[in-house]
């Protein structure tokens, strides 16, 4: 696919081409200039935005607490997700290798290609071009973010520890969906109680997920 298609995806036209072929350059295709540095930058505008957001919108909760929602915001799990929206991974140029192995659909090879996309729109149109893009593409999940469910695993574990000297008991009941993007089901139980399940991109999310409908569905205040 041309660039074009993908500038008119994403609603920014790019006044230096060059930038975006940056970003879309893999370091496989052994070229030297390639996306590794933007993706340096791109990593830290997206910080910027998203903690200015949760500062304006959340500022009321506690440093310890915005460092948790925010590390779930920015992870690499969440920029494979938004390349993977964009087909993000149809206009990346990379080596011979990586087109055998399918690199376009790896996840760390996205996210990558995700956050030096974010530096290329910054360094071609400015800060509110770049932020812009990301308040688009991460309104869904600023708006939907669970404040307090980074927390929930550990003080169903507090909870569970302190009433029976025992742990939670988490189990993988399924997954399914293509490699480069999982869906795993997540099962937690503890004797006595009704079980929980959840799903998520990754065990460490779908267990925190569980805990939480774990918590709320035997009315237990951890």
């Amino acid at each position: 696919m041309d660039k074009d298609t993908l500038q008119n995806k994403i609603s920014y036209s790019f006044k230096n081409e060059d930038m975006l072929t940056r970003a879309l350059t893999h370091k496989s295709t052994m070229i030297n200039i390639h996306n590794e540095q933007y993706e340096f930058l791109g990593d830290r505008v997206l910080g910027l935005v998203i903690s200015e957001n949760l500062l304006k919108n959340h500022g009321d909760l506690p440093e310890g607490n915005l460092d948790k929602v925010f590390s779930t915001l920015v992870n690499k799990e969440k920029c494979a997700a938004v390349a993977s929206s964009i087909d993000l991974g149809d206009y990346l140029y990379l080596g011979q290798t990586e087109i055998t192995s399918n690199g376009k659909n790896k996840a760390s090879i996205l996210a990558d290609a995700c956050e030096a996309l974010i530096a290329s729109i910054y360094l071609d149109g400015g800060y509110q071009a770049a932020k812009s893009f990301i308040l688009t593409y991460w309104d869904e999940a600023l708006s939907t973010v669970d404040l307090n469910f980074k927390d929930s695993k550990s003080s169903l574990q507090e909870w569970s520890l302190k009433k029976y000297k025992k742990l939670p008991e988490y189990r993988l009941l399924e997954e399914e969906g293509p490699a480069h993007s999982p869906i795993f089901k997540v099962a937690v139980n503890i004797e006595g109680y009704i079980s929980a399940t959840a799903t998520a991109g990754s065990i460490k999310e779908a267990e925190k997920k569980a805990a939480i409908v774990f918590i709320n569905l035997n009315g237990i205040e951890a």
